[in-house]
């Protein structure tokens, strides 16, 4: 077998021009992105979709992604982008990219139906010298085992002979203005190595670098390693914040000095838990996989308790809080949450933590109320955002998310109790008597 220090470096090739239409399967936050840096590269995009109001408004240039503003979105489709719901307009495509959730279901497998069924579709049209990457989130496994049978099968090619098949992780950061889809390197492994070729040659122009390996089964799991390292490094610093409240040591504080070492260090920051697609779900698809040769990942499922007591750890932080300063009990107490994205400066809510300790709260006999600037509505807990941040309105503001065009110290200045889950009030914070950090 070839080592990958002897492949060619794709990235250093000349860069190919390619014209032909590129087919995206799934609009949302990865689909849309992509779509983006395809048409900037110079490429017609056709994006598929089920959901015929959201193709409606791609196609009117209204973006509901917060990564593709509206300007950015109407000038993409001046450019060459646009949106279907039909399936058939796949045959015209040289690519076709599969971007679709792949969830858990209830018991915490994987649940890969919206994929499977996409495939099922695809393969209907599939014709020789397609080119199809997955690119969804998933186990070592999944390409070879579950999307090529779908594929050969439903249209009567075979992979690597008739058509090119491949996985490539999208690694998207929604919010975050510096790594984004054009300059964050793609990972890609086919099926074959030509497989591998043809996708690189894909990638290459609209996205700047391109990293190759030796099968789909290696990019699958290079995606669940980068996520499974952040899940365990925040559930050790979880677990590290746990024990310094219980010895009065701030660990902000504690993180902020280890951080000063220039090697050896990477520093991570506590929280009320894990939050968007990827970390707080994509630490499950291995460790049932793993079953499958009798394995346990016991260090990482460790990692996903520590990660998933967070919020009730914050409750009882709420309620310590409310009991010392004010000498109330949690039920009857009103409650503002600040914040309530998974991250700051964006209105994603996928697997948001502040979802979990809203329904901790209120089964607690908390009234809650929420401001976030950037998600108006909670419709799945009747809520919605107040217009105007009023700290001093409440018994207790608890900080979820940090967003960045709040004053938190007027915050502190006009509550009477604030608990700091973020550090959002920094040093403020850990002078003050009526802030409680975790």
């Amino acid at each position: 077998m070839t080592s990958h220090l002897e492949q060619p470096d794709v990235s250093r090739v000349s860069r190919p021009t390619l014209t032909a239409e590129v087919a995206i399967v799934g609009a949302g936050y990865v689909g849309v992105p992509l779509a983006q840096v395809f048409v900037q590269g110079g490429h017609s995009v056709l994006l598929v979709d089920v959901d015929e109001e959201r193709v409606a408004q791609l196609n009117r240039g209204e973006s509901y992604i917060e990564d593709v503003p509206p300007e950015v979105l109407a000038g993409l489709v001046d450019d060459g982008l646009r949106a279907t719901t039909d399936y058939d307009e796949l045959r015209g495509a040289e690519a076709i990219l599969i971007a679709l959730p792949t969830p858990l279901s209830p018991q915490r497998e994987p649940d890969l139906s919206i994929v499977e069924s996409a495939s099922g579709e695809i393969a209907k049209r599939l014709r020789p010298g397609h080119l199809v990457v997955l690119e969804s989130t998933t186990y070592p496994g999944t390409t070879r085992e579950i999307v090529l049978p779908i594929l050969e099968q439903g249209s009567g090619l075979r992979a690597g002979e008739d058509f090119h098949l491949a996985f490539s992780p999208e690694r998207v950061d929604p919010g975050n203005e510096h790594w984004q889809t054009r300059n964050v390197p793609k990972v890609v492994g086919g099926i074959t190595a030509a497989c591998t070729e043809r996708a690189a040659a894909l990638y290459l122009g609209p996205i700047d670098t391109v990293h190759r390996v030796s099968s789909p089964e290696a990019a699958e799991l290079t995606k669940l390693l980068e996520n499974i390292f952040r899940s365990v490094n925040i559930a050790l610093v979880n677990e590290l914040a746990q024990l310094c409240d219980r010895m009065g040591l701030d660990v902000w504080e504690v993180v902020e000095a280890a951080a000063t070492k220039p090697f050896g260090f990477m520093p991570f920051q506590p929280g009320p838990g894990l939050g968007g697609h990827c970390i707080p779900i994509d630490p499950f698809y291995l460790t049932w996989k793993a079953r499958e040769f009798d394995f346990y990942t016991e260090f990482i499922e460790l990692a996903g308790k520590v990660n998933e007591n967070m919020p009730y750890f914050c409750r009882s932080k709420v309620s310590q809080a409310l009991n010392h300063h004010k000498q109330m009990s949690l039920k009857g107490a009103r409650i503002l949450v600040l914040g309530v994205a998974y991250k700051a400066d964006i209105g994603d809510m996928r697997e948001s933590p502040a979802l979990k300790l809203i329904k901790l709260l209120r089964q607690g006999g908390a009234e809650l109320a929420y401001y976030d600037p950037h998600v108006p509505e909670l419709p799945e807990h009747g809520l919605s955002s107040l217009a105007t941040l009023a700290p001093g309105e409440h018994d207790c503001v608890v900080i979820v998310t940090a967003h960045s065009g709040i004053d938190y110290a007027q915050v502190v200045a006009d509550a009477s109790l604030v608990v700091d889950l973020r550090n959002a009030t920094g040093r403020l914070g850990a002078e003050s008597d009526k802030v409680w950090k975790l």
